[in-house]
């Protein structure tokens, strides 16, 4: 039998900040790397998969949780929240685990840990890149997610009916939801 993960999530301490951008930048880069080589074309900030920019601005949300995955003290991981405690309808924002500790039950030991922090849910979103097989993979098969949505470029924005989503498949993402309740 396989041994049991135990996890914990640490509220991020604002002096940790800049070392938890740093992570995340890691954990996509090594997914574009796995998936398109060493160069691709894919990166939003020059080497990056998702820049300092938008990483902030998810942190800097109203209302943002933000976690750092912890296994026997180590950080190992990363979690945003955005917590709707009106509708219940709630965002995992960004997920990472470390690649380094990739495929050791870390990410399903961390979002199990995030449903209990949130019992109240009743449907969890999140969205991935079209790439990341890796992701797909553990939202759909290992955490009970369902695709939802293939945001593209023939995609309209729902905002802006005349308007689409992305002008490239560098734009194109998965959006899945769990509905709780």
């Amino acid at each position: 039998m396989k041994e049991q993960i135990q996890v914990e999530l640490i509220p991020m301490e604002e002096a940790d900040r800049k070392q938890f951008i740093l992570d995340n930048q890691e954990a996509f880069r090594y997914g574009a790397r796995d998936e398109f080589g060493v160069r691709s074309e894919h990166f939003e900030d020059g080497e990056e998969i998702i820049s300092k920019q938008t990483i902030g601005e998810c942190m800097d949300m109203k209302g943002a949780e933000i976690y750092r995955i912890t296994l026997h003290g180590k950080n190992v991981g990363g979690a945003i929240l955005h917590i709707n405690t009106e509708t219940n309808h709630n965002e995992l924002a960004l997920f990472f685990v470390i690649p380094t500790v990739h495929s050791k039950g870390i990410g399903q030991a961390a979002w199990k840990a995030i449903e209990q922090l949130h019992p109240e849910t009743k449907v969890w979103e999140t969205c991935t890149p079209y790439f990341e097989k890796r992701n797909i993979h553990f939202y759909v098969n290992c955490c009970g997610f369902h695709i939802v949505e293939f945001f593209n470029s023939k995609h309209p924005d729902l905002n802006n009916p005349n308007e689409f989503f992305g002008e490239s498949s560098d734009d194109e993402m998965f959006r899945f939801e769990k509905v709780m309740k």
